[in-house]
Parts: C-alpha cells; sequence; structure tokens
C-alpha cells in the first residue's frame, strides 16, 4: 500500500531525533522563529507539507526563463520518493546526508523521501564545501557539481552519491571514477519532482561512464516535432511533460540529453548544440564560460563564446579539437557572469549586460 503524504513513517530521524506528525510541526514552528537562514527554509517547507493542503507551492530555478511559482502534488512527491528508495534500495533506519537549500525542488525531496521512506536525515548547512562529519557513514546524499568537486575524497564513507542541477564535467568525472560510492548524475526539473532519470558516472574498470540517462520506472519518454523531449510520468504529473531539452531517443526508457533547444544556434543553415560544445572545451578554459549567439548578416545567426574575465584574450590552440563549425566567432568577456537565486549561469541577463541581445 502506498503511503499517503499524511504519514511520518515510524523511523524517521532528524538529526538524530526521531519526530511524530505534531512533534514535527513544533520543531517546524522552532526553526522558523528562531533558526539559522537554512533551518529557516527547511521550518517554512514542513510547514507548508504537514498543513491541510493537498499540494505545495515550489519555485522552479529560473535557469532556462523567469523563476516561476507552480503547484505540486504531495502525492506525487511521496511517489517519487518511493521511486528514488525504491531505485537506490533506501531502507528505514538507512542515513542520508541533506546539504542542499531547502527552498528548491531537490532539497525538498531529500526531507520528503526521510519523512515517507523512514530514513535518518542528518541536514548541514548548504555550501560549496558542507561542513560534515567525515567519520559517519551514509547511505545517500545529493550534491550540485561544484559540491561534489570539492567532496570527491571524502566519499568513502557514502554508499550512493546523486549530482544534478548543473553539468557534471569531465574533470569532476575523472575526479570520481575510481571512488568507492556509486555516483549517478541525474535528470529532473521542478515539474517532474526531481528527477526521472539517471546515468552512472564512476565505477566500470577502466570504461567510461554512461552515455545514455536510464529512466526510473513506469516513467516513459519521446520527442516532441522539434526533437524535444516529453515525459509520460503518470505518478508525479497529470499530463504529460513537454520539455526545451533536444534529445536523442535510445528507447521509450532511454535518453542522450543534447541540450537546450532556445540556446540552439543556426549559423548558415547549421544547427549547433551549444552545451556539447561546451563539454569539448570544460577542461581547457579556467573559470566559467558559456556559448551563445549573436545576428550576423550572413550566417543569421554566429557562435560566440562569452566567458567570466576582464580579458578576452584566449588561447587559440583551445580549439583545435573541435569541429570547423563549432569554432566561436567571437569572444567576450564580463567580469561577472548574472546568476538565478540558486546560483546558475543566467545565461540570457548575461548576454543582455553585454548589450548582445
Amino acid at each position: 500500500m502506498t503511503p499517503n503524504y499524511t504519514n511520518v513513517h515510524r523511523k524517521f530521524k532528524l538529526d538524530g531525533l526521531s519526530y511524530k506528525y505534531n512533534d514535527l510541526m513544533e520543531i517546524a514552528y522552532s526553526y522558523v522563529k528562531e533558526g539559522l537562514p537554512y533551518q529557516q527554509e527547511l521550518g517554512n517547507f514542513l510547514l507548508d507539507w504537514l498543513d491541510a493542503k493537498d499540494y505545495v507551492i515550489v519555485k522552479t530555478s529560473g535557469s532556462t526563463g523567469r523563476p516561476k511559482k507552480i503547484k505540486i502534488k504531495k502525492q506525487a512527491m511521496v511517489n517519487s520518493a518511493i521511486a528514488t528508495g525504491d531505485f537506490f534500495n533506501l531502507k528505514p533506519g538507512s542515513k542520508i546526508l541533506h546539504c542542499l537549500p531547502s527552498n528548491f525542488i531537490a532539497g525538498k525531496m531529500m526531507i520528503v523521501r526521510a519523512i515517507i521512506l523512514g530514513l535518518e536525515l542528518d541536514m548541514v548547512e548548504p555550501a560549496v564545501q558542507p561542513l560534515i562529519d567525515y567519520e559517519k557513514d551514509y547511505e545517500f546524499c545529493a550534491f550540485t557539481p561544484m559540491q561534489l568537486k570539492f567532496f570527491a575524497k571524502y566519499l568513502k564513507n557514502i554508499k550512493t552519491v546523486i549530482v544534478g542541477g548543473g553539468r557534471v564535467s569531465k574533470s569532476i568525472v575523472d575526479l570520481i571514477k575510481d571512488k568507492k560510492p556509486n555516483v549517478y548524475e541525474t535528470y529532473g526539473m521542478t515539474e517532474t519532482v526531481s528527477h526521472i532519470a539517471i546515468k552512472k558516472l564512476n565505477n566500470f574498470k577502466g570504461q567510461v561512464g554512461e552515455t545514455y540517462f536510464t529512466t526510473l520506472p513506469e516513467i516513459i519518454v519521446s520527442k516532441d516535432e522539434r526533437g524535444c523531449l516529453v515525459i509520460d510520468a503518470p505518478n508525479l504529473a497529470n499530463d504529460k511533460i513537454v520539455t526545451n531539452d533536444i534529445v536523442n531517443i535510445i528507447s521509450d526508457k532511454s535518453f542522450e540529453w543534447l541540450g537546450r533547444f532556445d540556446n540552439v544556434v543556426n549559423s548558415g543553415g547549421i544547427k549547433l548544440f551549444p552545451e556539447q560544445i561546451e563539454s569539448k572545451l570544460q577542461d581547457k578554459i579556467n573559470g566559467e564560460f558559456f556559448l551563445a549567439s549573436r545576428p550576423d548578416d550572413t550566417l543569421g545567426e554566429k557562435l560566440i563564446l562569452v566567458i567570466e574575465s576582464k580579458s578576452n584574450h584566449l588561447d587559440e590552440s583551445i580549439f583545435d579539437d573541435l569541429d570547423k563549425y563549432e569554432k566561436p566567432k567571437e569572444i567576450h568577456a564580463i567580469p561577472r557572469f548574472k546568476e538565478t537565486k540558486s546560483g546558475k549561469i543566467h545565461r540570457k541577463k548575461t548576454l543582455e549586460a553585454l548589450n548582445i541581445i
């Protein structure tokens, strides 16, 4: 029988203490009134989770457009938690580490998994390198790519790691390729109630990691006429979710992510996927960067490289491994990129600051 969102598992613990429904309400009020900022975020979510409504309001990250608030059914969050627990074999009493902000879907789902599955959740303040007890063992943890980069050498005490919220660079994959825990990159968004697909990144005995994302149970994928991913997840959403992510469909359970439809550059009739080119450059450019386009009388659009720097000078040899059409026509520098509230690069606002669009 599927648990209801009103249930608090008898084995649930938060920072080592057991809480029933009413106890959880009290600690939530306490966090909101007296807690540190990250504890206040936790308290606010717990109050939302424990109220009489059957939904919560969740903010999207804003990385692909204007941030917005959407309603997500609490039972959909329960279903997502169960799917993750089943896939990663999380059992009641398993210890998990929570070091993400609780005001976005990834952080909220760590809390829901603990409440519904009866997990023992230790929460630490979100940071690039959160302060944790390195002697404590954990079954499960979720990181951002930047956190994973800094935690790579401390992973021995974590059995399973998922990473999402941004691009996982080749250099990060190299750091974790032989580490003890199994590390999985996730694909998901607020509308899909956290991740709906994963691909393993390490422990392949010298071979490279998986190329394709594989969906969790009861999730089917296809693509629309634009070539963008369509997700059929009846336990998470009433309607199919149409994304702006361009993909190659391998099967109805697996896909290869190519890039964002919004970012595709049509240069002289050649379609270029900035994210794919970025992956080729990520270990050759120090600091943050992205590829975009600007209007061109001859090509229609021309590919440009934007770097977070005071100078737009780069050694041309970094482009040697790119195909002819993948080499940027211009390099633009800006001292600091514009970011979303969740810390992701805001491409559009950065280009606006450069007067490119």
